[in-house]
């Protein structure tokens, strides 16, 4: 754990790992698959499996011995693996009908979750645990997906009131400023591969309970903009 960090930092990040993990659950339980309604349970039992697993590894410290590695461990160990489910969902038959029986209006909201993460990311470079280009008074943008996700997901989705390019163009606009803070971030952690903030480091994803944001919400999030953006663009293919 970050030496010294305010007590309600990693405590708001906590919640708001857990609320993106009821988000995603409740998205399942929304479904129009009855199977997909049955698997919400154990796909929410292995995700909290997931939790402890980045959990332990960050609290004995796996993640911050031997930096020098390549690929960085926590790539290795956490992000790798999450990118392999999310390639095994949308390559697999059964996968894809989980993905498109999926409601947009659930997977869009979800994308709220992104505003505490905004605000953690700027209490952490008050206290010198990533650098101010993380945050959105530097190159991360990201905070403007979650403050539009809720008017996005009522006016696009639940009245209907725009139009489906104009959805698709969110989806895949917020998903470039996902892709752009993720980029940012692993280029600016202790690693071989580092390029930028060498006076000030991003050492908070290598700690718990931060290890938490590219290991398990930045793959449901991307996961949310990826399997919305295939449904809509079978939606304009009909």
């Amino acid at each position: 754990m970050i030496p010294h960090l305010p007590i309600y930092i990693p405590v708001i990040f906590g919640l708001t790992t857990i609320a993106t993990l009821w988000m995603f659950t409740v998205a399942m339980k929304k479904s129009s698959s009855e199977v997909t309604k049955k698997r919400a349970i154990p796909v929410l039992i292995g995700l909290l499996i997931w939790l402890v697993i980045q959990a332990a590894l960050t609290l004995t410290n796996s993640y911050n011995t031997d930096p020098d590695s390549f690929p960085p461990r926590i790539m290795l160990l956490g992000i790798f693996p999450a990118i392999l489910a999310i390639v095994l969902l949308f390559s697999t038959r059964g996968g894809r009908r989980f993905i498109d029986s999926l409601p947009l209006r659930n997977l869009t909201y979800l994308h709220t979750i992104r505003i505490p993460v905004e605000i953690v990311l700027y209490w952490l470079s008050i206290q010198k645990a990533i650098p101010e280009l993380m945050t959105f008074e530097g190159r991360n943008l990201d905070i403007f997906a979650g403050i539009t996700a809720p008017f996005i997901a009522y006016f696009g989705v639940v009245k209907s009131k725009l139009n489906k390019q104009l959805l698709l163009a969110w989806n895949i606009i917020c998903l470039g400023l996902l892709l752009n803070i993720v980029m940012n971030a692993l280029l600016s952690a202790p690693s071989p591969i580092q390029k930028f903030a060498f006076d000030q480091p991003n050492i908070a994803i290598l700690n718990f309970p931060f290890s938490w944001l590219p290991t398990v919400i930045v793959p449901i999030v991307l996961f949310s903009h990826l399997s919305a953006i295939r449904q809509l663009l079978q939606r304009s293919s009909k």
